[in-house]
């Protein structure tokens, strides 16, 4: 949530934001009603407090008819103390609801439009030309079953659509590139983590999951758990309702975990292979940090990100991502997409957000330093989501008869192998 001070002193910015969003703008002043009643029914609640408080000393040492006024002064004082009592509950709890439901304000240098209205930052890479070399290039589907690496059939029998098996070398592929990943996260000061993938309601509404974004969340019912669909939940419920020293800053996670996304909205969208799918598995960056940090944290992120896919050789472009395709929570988002040859367009593999304090202030987590106590900065960053990494891998790797070029960087974590080969049929 954001600072309710900066929206009373700068309600205008709030408004702005919403507008850049294409949310609710009267959001804003039915937030800034809700907390003028929250702070006005609160006075009046301390002002019969105070009276009470004063009776209370008053009656003992009166006598006769004065003992007698008060008495009923006291009386009637109490009633009222109760209904002050209850109109500033419900005044707090309309307020925080209010601001429960309000969007982090966007950064000043995202972007303002719709999906289509990102800004390509640049762009890495030059996308093969098949024809050129003679043949037409296959789809990771094709590819995977030519590999005996991607088992879609078996997986609608089983689960239904939009899950999916890796086999043989297509479940070595994943854990290559979990191993890679885990590896450079390490080599850049992160501590690995193992999260749970299921998660309280207060973890996932706190990083902000339970607004926009809740049709895509799975939840079970019957014990009130939601299926994660990415460990930025539990890593930011991690320190929730804690107060971290300064000097421990910046705190770097790496999660790796299974992803749960329901995909509701996308009938019809990427319904062949491995895209976009219901259950799948990521190593996803953490970082705790101070507010006056958190830009840089949040290119270094974009940059670890880059160094990743630089090292699988595979052609990509990084977006600034507009205003109103950000997540409730973000402030600004950079993406990175990779060429998909048979596509013949950029798909997202990896993206990540600056969320400045707007998380922190939802789970009460702080840092203590030399100003005081107050919240922290926290950041996201995919470092590999694993289903469209390998269909980067395969399609812009392929060769002609079907078996895939191994990019050097991952060959130590596939024991030596230099190429995927087709396997019999």
């Amino acid at each position: 949530m954001i600072d309710l001070r900066l929206l009373r002193e700068d309600p205008d910015r709030v408004r702005a934001s919403q507008r850049a969003r294409g949310e609710d703008v009267g959001l804003v002043d039915a937030l800034l009603a809700a907390d003028e009643r929250r702070r006005s029914s609160g006075s009046r609640f301390d002002e019969l407090r105070n009276e009470q408080k004063t009776l209370g000393r008053l009656i003992p040492k009166a006598q006769g008819e004065e003992k007698a006024e008060l008495l009923r002064r006291a009386s009637a004082l109490a009633a009222e103390v109760k209904a002050a009592d209850a109109e500033q509950g419900e005044a707090r709890e309309e307020a925080e609801r209010l601001l429960g439901s309000l969007a982090n304000l966007i950064d000043p240098g995202a972007p303002v439009g719709g999906e289509e209205d990102f800004v390509t930052l640049e762009e890495i890479g030059t996308p093969r030309d098949f024809a050129a070399e003679g043949f037409e290039a296959r789809d990771h589907v094709e590819l995977g079953r030519i590999l005996g690496a991607i088992d879609t059939e078996r997986a609608a029998k089983v689960s239904g659509s939009r899950f999916y098996y890796l086999t043989g070398v297509g479940a070595l592929l994943e854990l290559a590139l979990v191993n890679m990943a885990i590896a450079q996260a390490v080599e850049a000061g992160f501590t690995p983590m193992l999260t749970p993938a299921l998660v309280k309601p207060r973890a996932m509404e706190g990083t902000g999951f339970l607004g926009q974004a809740a049709e895509n969340v799975f939840r079970l019912e019957q014990d009130d758990f939601y299926l994660v669909g990415t460990s930025e939940v539990p890593l930011a419920g991690y320190h929730m309702d804690e107060i971290i020293d300064a000097d421990r800053l910046p705190l770097r996670y790496a999660g790796f975990s299974p992803c749960f996304r329901r995909e509701a909205g996308t009938y019809g969208k990427d319904t062949r292979g491995i895209i976009r799918v219901h259950q799948f598995d990521k190593v996803e960056m953490f970082v705790y940090t101070t507010p006056e940090e958190a830009e840089a944290e949040h290119r270094r992120l974009l940059q670890w990100e880059k160094d990743f896919l630089n090292a699988l050789e595979v052609p990509y472009r990084v977006i600034d991502v507009a205003s109103g395709d950000l997540g409730a929570s973000a402030a600004r988002k950079f993406d990175i997409e990779a060429w998909v040859p048979t596509q013949g367009k950029y798909r997202e593999v990896t993206s990540t957000s600056n969320t400045t304090e707007y998380q922190s202030r939802r789970l009460s987590i702080r840092m203590r330093g030399e100003g005081g106590v107050r919240p922290l900065a926290t950041l996201n960053g995919t470092l590999v989501a694993v289903p469209r990494t390998i269909v980067a891998i395969l399609e812009n790797h392929q060769q002609a008869d079907g078996s895939v070029v191994v990019p050097k960087a991952l060959r130590p974590f596939l024991g030596g192998r230099e190429v995927l080969e087709p396997v019999a049929r």
